[in-house]
């Protein structure tokens, strides 16, 4: 896969982030209006209105089908999992990132089922180079961006230090650059990244204000004595870096990680070039945060897949303003919600294009 020049680094963020523009209000009332005139009872098919509606206003121009999903997934170690914040070793980060590239996993078989490409992006997996893949899947990439060789144990030290902070969001907004050069016209994000829902939680409760209780779950299936670890290895270590929540970039680089920051640049640069941005659970809303803080008009292109059985999630999308498609009781990541949403989302362009009108139907609108 060739890389875009890259859009984001000290001075270029504040620029990128200034290009996301609030949506489109003449685009959004032509949709309305065109969907009050198709042949239906107005409102009648609810959030797929809504979504058309947002499509619009996002593209600047009536949507009416979704020719190009993509999803993007980052992976990267953690160093903090060394505290015990996960019953998984941080091994399964590389183990699942070769599954990816065998094409047998969750995500592999979701992005299949929703017509996506799919592109895994090693920014941080300990270890060697995962080779490329052996199989010929045609809508499969794995890009090899190493920043570093996983993040350092916040528990004792910052994460990462700026400049790897600013190198994983460079990695992610090339990632979307190319895909946007690519045609892509709808990104979803995932993730893969043993600790990753600790970093998440300390990145949500030092940007919200929140007790780290509030926004601490049990990750990839924690017991009750485990989350109280978990939520005392971030209060102690929040107390000890004291990031400061107005300045986003130094809370991602304290507590958060190399997959994290890709994120970030990631959905900074598919908005700022007016692509829909499917979220998937925790830990993509966490980055979605602190794009948000860098951008403030970005949470209106972002669309919440689902709903998480982590409790963070709930605060972060409080926070965004956003109401998530579905509510399966996920809480896998690697972008498998944001997979499922995407088939819906493309729906409701189908109807803004597909559906007659009133006037073409021959069929008598409302008195």
């Amino acid at each position: 896969m060739t890389t875009a020049p890259g859009v984001v680094g000290s001075t270029a963020l504040a620029e990128l982030a200034g290009s996301i523009r609030p949506l489109d209000d003449g685009a959004m009332q032509a949709a309305r209006e065109r969907l009050d005139r198709l042949t239906k009872p107005p409102g009648s098919l609810g959030r797929l209105e809504a979504l058309a509606v947002q499509l619009a206003g996002i593209r600047a121009r009536l949507v009416t089908a979704v020719e190009r999903p993509a999803i993007v997934v980052f992976a990267g170690d953690h160093g903090v999992t060394r505290q015990g914040v996960s019953p998984y070793p941080s091994d399964v980060t590389r183990q699942m990132v070769a599954n990816f590239v065998a094409g047998g996993a969750a995500i592999n078989a979701l992005a299949r089922a929703a017509g996506a490409d799919l592109v895994v992006v090693d920014v941080g997996v300990a270890g060697e180079p995962i080779p490329a893949p052996a199989i010929d899947e045609r809508r499969f990439t794995l890009v090899t961006a190493r920043v570093a060789d996983g993040t350092r144990d916040f528990a004792a030290e910052p994460a990462m230090t700026m400049s790897q902070t600013l190198a994983a969001l460079d990695v992610g907004s090339r990632s979307a650059a190319d895909l946007a050069g690519a045609g892509c016209d709808l990104l979803g994000v995932g993730e893969m990244g043993i600790g990753n829902t600790t970093s998440s939680s300390a990145i949500v409760a030092a940007l919200t204000g929140r007790p780290a209780a509030d926004v601490t779950g049990r990750g990839t299936g924690l017991d009750d004595a485990g989350v109280r670890h978990k939520v005392a290895v971030i209060d102690a270590a929040l107390a000890r870096h004291a990031p400061d929540a107005g300045r986003p970039l130094d809370v991602l680089a304290a507590v958060g990680g190399l997959e994290i920051a890709a994120l970030v640049g990631a959905i900074l640069t598919a908005a700022g070039q007016g692509i829909p941005v499917v979220l998937d659970g925790f830990i993509t809303a966490a980055a979605a945060l602190v794009a948000a803080r860098l951008a403030p008009n970005l949470p209106g292109r972002l669309v919440a897949s689902h709903r998480s059985a982590e409790p963070g999630h709930r605060v972060v999308l409080e926070t965004l303003g956003l109401e998530p498609i579905l509510d399966l009781g996920l809480r896998l990541g690697e972008g498998t919600g944001a997979a499922l949403a995407m088939p819906l989302i493309g729906s409701a362009a189908r109807v803004l294009g597909e559906m007659a009108t009133f006037e073409d139907a021959g069929v008598s609108g409302p008195a």
